[in-house]
């Protein structure tokens, strides 16, 4: 029974202070990554808001790259004409 006795204080007075130590470095690291998920997010939303216009510019740049296109083929058809 004196051995039972000396395990429970080995476990009370051992054991259990190193896994409360182990849990609060575990808990630091899971409120250190909440805060860093945290700030992302927040940086995700204010990134969403800067976003609008980009629809009008790729249709913007999509009209531009027509007008470019045509205009180098209307190029290259002369170009084929004076070396033809």
């Amino acid at each position: 029974m004196v051995l039972w006795w000396i395990g429970n204080a080995v476990l009370l007075f051992v054991v259990l202070p190193v896994v409360i130590a182990l849990l609060n470095r575990v808990l630091a690291a899971v409120e250190r990554i909440r805060g860093a998920a945290d700030d992302i997010l927040a940086g995700g939303g204010r990134l969403a808001g800067q976003l609008e216009p980009v629809p009008a510019a790729l249709a913007r740049t999509a009209t531009t790259i027509g007008e470019v296109s045509a205009g180098a083929a209307r190029y290259a058809g002369s170009v084929a004409k004076l070396l033809g």
